[in-house]
């Protein structure tokens, strides 16, 4: 019996851990852009990296958008980036990646605040 519950235990072990490795890598960028960024420039800098999905490929998803919220508590961040890695080999492909860098290179003088946040995605059944 003990046997069996080990090897029981053992499989289950095994099976979160896959899902664990397998869980994707979520990479979100707010920013918040100076009061006196061009309209234009904005325009740009959201253009520029929703590009990085094509010239990236370990980008896997990307969604974006501006603030929206009613509740008043973004903080003064404006612009939302939600990028998926497939795994965190693939994010840390991403960041030292030279598109990457050329994005962030051309944020100078547009953004006042920038937050980074970075999970293992677990899901809720």
């Amino acid at each position: 019996m003990k046997t069996a519950i080990a090897a029981i235990a053992s499989l289950l072990f095994s099976l979160a851990t896959m899902t664990a490795a397998d869980a994707p890598y979520r990479h979100i960028v707010l920013f918040k852009f100076k009061p006196d960024a061009p309209a234009a420039e904005v325009e740009k800098v959201e253009k520029t990296f929703i590009a990085l999905k094509g010239s990236i490929k370990q980008i896997q998803e990307m969604e974006w958008g501006p603030n929206v919220s009613p509740e008043g508590k973004a903080d003064g961040f404006t612009h939302c980036f939600f990028v998926t890695f497939k795994s965190k080999a693939d994010l840390e492909a991403y960041l030292p990646h030279p598109e990457h860098k050329k994005f962030g290179a051309g944020l100078k003088g547009l953004i006042d605040k920038v937050l980074v946040f970075d999970y293992v995605a677990k899901r809720v059944e």
